[in-house]
């Protein structure tokens, strides 16, 4: 299986990038996101890569991090959502972003993304943010059942995520539960309120 494709930028464009490896010409279909992060053609790219083969097809897929590439392979896992639905979502917002909607049940964000309807919404929702750790998975934590040291990796979780450190404090502080996981989704879900 292809793992990392690193070579210089052959054609960009708004769904998909072709990566020229030694003179093979690599078409990677890529989010947004991905596409705002690589250099203008001619440059260097180095992407995690996802292989999908299908009966009358193989397609690439390309992310410029590995928290993007881990997040697209959660939500194909998830009924309904296909890559394409996959990228799309991605496309939307930074990996921390989408996973602390997700494990909050943030159904209405995932919806303002094209080709997601509500119910997908929810599925997503529904599927991803009671998977052991989703939060503390994309703040690269370990979790504890320990409650001081549950909170102070709860904390360390959600400043990852990007929440300001007063605010963090006092969602814990309301936030209910033993693990560090039932501590983040907890606070998620009152920030979210």
């Amino acid at each position: 299986m292809i793992a990392i494709i690193r070579g210089e930028i052959a054609a960009l464009r708004t769904d998909h990038v072709v990566i020229d490896c030694a003179g093979v010409g690599y078409r990677l279909s890529v989010s947004s996101e991905t596409i705002n992060l690589l250099p203008p053609i001619g440059g260097e790219a180095v992407l995690q890569v996802h292989l999908v083969v299908r009966d009358d097809s193989i397609q690439l897929y390309g992310f410029a991090t590995e928290a993007e590439q881990e997040l697209f392979l959660m939500l194909i896992g998830v009924p309904s959502v296909g890559p394409k639905v996959a990228l799309a979502v991605l496309g939307s917002a930074n990996p921390s972003t989408l996973l602390a909607a997700i494990a909050s049940g943030d159904a209405a964000r995932l919806q303002t993304v094209p080709g997601i309807g509500k119910r997908t919404a929810e599925r997503i929702c529904l599927d991803l943010r009671d998977r052991a750790g989703l939060a503390a998975i994309a703040a690269g934590v370990e979790t504890s059942t320990d409650s001081d040291d549950a909170r102070a990796v709860a904390r360390e979780a959600l400043v990852g995520l990007g929440m300001d450190e007063r605010e963090t404090e006092r969602l814990l502080d309301e936030a209910e539960g033993e693990t560090a996981e039932q501590l983040i989704q907890s606070a998620l879900r009152r920030s979210a309120s």
